[in-house]
């Protein structure tokens, strides 16, 4: 299987990598701003959406940066705490506010999210290696009810 290469310089762009990116896996301690740079990067294990149906489900190891970042803020993420705790990444988003400025936002499961100040959009995803096999395919619907019947709102008979 060929490496996945892109780069994303508009909102559309980035929509296509935050589709590939649905469900990467990552830990706090794989996200860095480099200041001095004004970059964002990050490594993820991204499950391997682009395999066939009848394929076994796996992931690959995927790095990602952000050019051209004035300002990091994150909620539900504390540098230097919980490094190595799970963190789902669910999509990126972009707002954009005076063109071609904006703010993309890295939406993870729980409430999580990091927005990235952009100047503008350029971005890049690679990936870094091969592919392994995991057990079972991200199942959003049984997420969703599982959030659900924890805050008490699961219909009767699915908590």
């Amino acid at each position: 299987m060929e490496l996945l290469k892109l780069a994303a310089l508009d909102a559309e762009d980035l929509a296509v990598i935050s589709a590939h990116l649905q469900d990467a896996i990552l830990k706090a301690s794989d996200l860095a701003y480099l200041g001095a740079q004004h970059r964002f990067v990050l490594v993820a294990r991204r499950f391997d959406w682009s395999a066939a149906d009848d394929a076994p489900p796996r992931r690959r190891l995927t790095g990602m940066h952000f050019d051209r970042v004035l300002r990091v803020r994150s909620r539900g993420i504390t540098p230097g705490t919980d490094a190595d705790a799970p963190l789902e990444l669910l999509a990126i988003t972009f707002e954009p506010t005076e063109a071609p400025s904006g703010t993309a936002t890295l939406v993870f499961a729980g409430g999580a999210a990091i927005q990235l100040d952009l100047e503008c959009i350029e971005a890049q995803l690679k990936d870094l290696g091969p592919v392994w096999e995991v057990e079972g395919r991200p199942d959003h619907e049984a997420v969703a009810a599982g959030r659900a019947a924890i805050a008490g709102n699961a219909p009767k008979g699915n908590a």
